[in-house]
């Protein structure tokens, strides 16, 4: 597992964390059952607070992608492949409304930006 961090970011790092980790489970770079590093060490692999680390696997655990067994370590849950897809999505989603932000941003209209859809999915 790779996670990069942007630390000029508005993101804050423990959200870096999440979506990076989250995008890894999504793709299906890491597996149902498969072992993330522990808090101590991502911390020490990132240079950052394993208070931070800590933060991001709970929120992971919140949205089912993760579970923590004490004293073992944490794991990549089993996956709910409506959950995957949901997540899945809402990422396409995300980038769309990046894309629409940009568009109106420039100057287009909303018929410029419908036909420049049309014509990608043609492609």
């Amino acid at each position: 597992m790779h996670i990069i961090l942007n630390n000029t970011s508005l993101v804050p790092i423990y959200e870096q964390v999440v979506e990076q980790i989250k995008n890894n489970i999504i793709s299906g770079e890491l597996k149902e059952q498969d072992s993330l590093p522990s808090v101590r060490g991502l911390a020490g692999t990132l240079k950052i607070s394993a208070l931070t680390v800590k933060k991001a696997y709970d929120r992971l655990e919140e949205e089912g992608f993760v579970i923590t067994v004490h004293g073992k370590g944490t794991y990549v849950a089993s996956t709910n492949q409506a959950l995957a897809m949901e997540a899945r999505r809402k990422a396409v989603e995300d980038d769309f409304v990046k894309a629409l932000e940009k568009a109106r941003a420039v100057g287009m209209t909303s018929e410029e930006i419908r036909e420049m859809f049309e014509f990608l999915l043609e492609e």
